[in-house]
């Protein structure tokens, strides 16, 4: 199973998040820089993650982002399943529907999957993620220059 870029950025801007200094909040722009991402799109992953409560976003002078004590301990597979927003690995009905489709085993075999993908996820939360190694290249990860950015865009 592939994830869509969407959810690989907001685990990856998740991660980053959970080792960040007390104090710190980085911008979107910030996250983007460090991640090597592109700023539109972590902006529309830091909305999202924002509305699922994973992220407090603040505007402003004194803004940024900080990882919330759910973004901490919610499952990846919790926050995988909200970010791609799976229901079905195959579409079978729909305008052009499958021939096979009232008698295919194909499409419980591959829920079965990814049933198993997820529960998979299940057993991990965002701070196991972000343990040693991943925390020291987390913690590693260049630092944005300190410049004056366009205010306005979450995070910002």
């Amino acid at each position: 199973m592939q994830l869509t870029q969407f959810t690989d950025l907001g685990l990856r801007a998740v991660m980053r998040l959970a080792v960040a200094r007390p104090g710190e909040r980085p911008s979107s722009r910030e996250i983007a820089d460090q991640l090597a991402v592109s700023y539109t799109h972590m902006t529309k992953v830091v909305t999202r993650l924002n509305e699922l409560g994973i992220v407090d976003a603040r505007r402003g002078r004194n803004g940024g982002l900080a990882i919330t004590e759910l973004g901490r301990t919610a499952t990846v597979g919790w926050l995988v399943r909200k970010l791609e927003g799976l229901d079905e690995v195959v579409e079978c009905d729909g305008a052009n529907p499958c021939p096979l489709r009232h008698g295919c085993s194909l499409r419980g075999a591959l829920r079965r999957a990814q049933d198993a993908f997820f529960e998979s996820l299940d057993n991990l939360t965002i701070d196991d993620l972000a343990q040693p190694p991943t925390k020291n290249v987390l913690l590693a990860l260049p630092r944005a220059r300190s410049q004056e950015l366009p205010t306005g865009t979450i995070g910002d």
